[in-house]
This record gives structure tokens, C-alpha cells and sequence, in this order.
């Protein structure tokens, strides 16, 4: 079948993965688009390019064997069809400034898990070296309750 340079009206993963309970699925094209490509399920007369999550565009893989992997593993199609006619691998660079930010995030928690872990180690180290001065619950208490009265009559 050919294809068009315009995609089709597309369907969202939920109703691809109803239609592969139901086994109404018929076959598979992975087509070529400017940056990556696109797959295409034909049920019953249609052929509906498979949406990304939480949008209503054609989802877009980076590289055949990703998109091929969806296809077979996904949608238990082990034969399909290539459609390389419109592929430009380089043609849209995919920008992704939310990704950008989730690991510059994941980076920072890293950086900060990797000094509270070396805290919490000199602590131990300490603790168990004797150097550690030790008061009691009581005596920790009577301090927080004179520093509590202390500010109370100052206003702070």
C-alpha cells in the first residue's frame, strides 16, 4: 500500500492495546518520516497512525529498530512493512528541555544523596570512634524548654 506524505488520523495506545487483546489488528506499516518514524496499524478497512502518550500527534521513534521492536513486541506483529520513501534522519532535531531539566534534577538529588550519605558516615564514624559528646533526653529537654522561656520573655 502506498502511503502519502500526510499521515492518517491517529489512535491512542490504549485502544492500539485493545485492539491487540481483541487480535483485530491485521498488520503493520513503519513509516519513514523527516527525524524518524512513525507506525501505522490497519484494523478492519482503516489504518490509524499509533498517538504518543497524552497527545494527539503520531508518535515518532528515533530509529527503525525501536519503532520494529514496538511492532513485534508491542503488538505481536512479527511480519510488517517498511516504508523508508519519506525517512531524513537528521531532518528534525528533537529538542527536549522537559528531559533536559528531569536530568539535570537527577543529577542535583544525586550529587546532594552522595554528600548526606558521606554526613551520615563521618557521624557513624565518630559515634563510634568515642569522640561524640552524649546527653540525654532529659537534659537535651530542660535546655530547649530554658531557650523556649528565654525567648518567650524576649519577644522573639
Amino acid at each position: 500500500m502506498a502511503h502519502s506524505s500526510t499521515l492518517p488520523d491517529t489512535i491512542d495506545g490504549k485502544a492500539v492495546q485493545s485492539l491487540v487483546e481483541a487480535q483485530a489488528i491485521r498488520g503493520a506499516v513503519v513509516l519513514g518520516q523527516p527525524g524518524g518514524w512513525n507506525v501505522l496499524v490497519r484494523y478492519g478497512t482503516l489504518e490509524r497512525a499509533v498517538a504518543a502518550q497524552r497527545a494527539r500527534k503520531p508518535r515518532l521513534w528515533r530509529n527503525l529498530a525501536t519503532a520494529a521492536a514496538f511492532v513485534r513486541e508491542e503488538l505481536g506483529i512479527a511480519r510488517f512493512e517498511v516504508d523508508a520513501l519519506n525517512h531524513e534522519p537528521d531532518a528534525a532535531a528533537r529538542k527536549r528541555p522537559d528531559q533536559s531539566e528531569r536530568m539535570k534534577q537527577k543529577h542535583e538529588a544525586g550529587e546532594h544523596d552522595a554528600w548526606f550519605r558521606g554526613e551520615v558516615e563521618k557521624s557513624l564514624a565518630r559515634a563510634d570512634s568515642g569522640e561524640a559528646q552524649w546527653f540525654s533526653h532529659e537534659t537535651v529537654m530542660s535546655k530547649l524548654d530554658a531557650r523556649i522561656a528565654r525567648l518567650k520573655g524576649t519577644g522573639a
